[in-house]
């Protein structure tokens, strides 16, 4: 009897492993679900359908897979879940690294919060300075703009480091080649 139960728990297990488990072909049509919840500003939607992708990406192509991960992190970013966002833009930026919108991204989220309040170059402030650099010097140098621009200086200046600030429009003249300015997952 007691082996008649076991039996029965793990057939039932089994099935409902199978039934739950999605087929690529589930994961891609969740991901157009997802793309069309975002292109109609239902955010709700759009987190339930990411969340629901999360478990089975590998399923996806790689490039899907990466916008995938571009879409997750703005949802994150917009829920203001900074940590999470990082966490995905940072693998689009290594899939994608000439893609400067992600570099803008995680440039203004590593330095969210020490900016707009009086400065204290402390340990903290340096390494999330130190972090988001880079990303703002790609951004900048692919999709200029007066206010990263300024914000790469008073960093450098708070950085005290005078040498990358004297070089930096030599590196952004390096960093605006290759700019990809939209992901494409075909």
């Amino acid at each position: 009897m007691m082996l008649k139960k076991a039996l029965l728990l793990v057939f039932i297990t089994a099935i409902s492993m199978f039934a739950k488990a999605q087929t690529a072909d589930d994961v891609y049509n969740k991901y157009v679900e997802l793309s069309e919840a975002r292109l109609n500003a239902n955010k709700d939607s759009a987190m339930y359908l990411a969340e629901k992708i999360l478990p089975d990406t590998a399923k996806l192509k790689p490039k899907i897979r990466i916008c995938f991960y571009n879409i997750l992190a703005q949802l994150y970013e917009e829920d203001s879940q900074s940590i999470k966002a990082i966490q995905y833009y940072k693998i689009v930026a290594a899939a994608q690294p000439d893609y400067y919108v992600v570099h803008r991204a995680l440039g203004y989220l590593y330095i969210k919060d020490i900016t707009g309040k009086q400065t204290v170059v402390d340990a903290a402030y340096m390494a999330k300075a130190k972090a988001a650099l880079p990303h703002l010097e790609k951004a900048q140098a692919c999709d200029p703009d007066d206010n990263t621009l300024a914000i790469i200086k008073v960093l450098y200046r708070n950085l005290k480091d005078d040498k990358a600030l004297n070089s930096l429009s030599a590196r952004l003249e390096a960093l605006k080649k290759n700019c990809i300015d939209l992901l494409s997952d075909q």
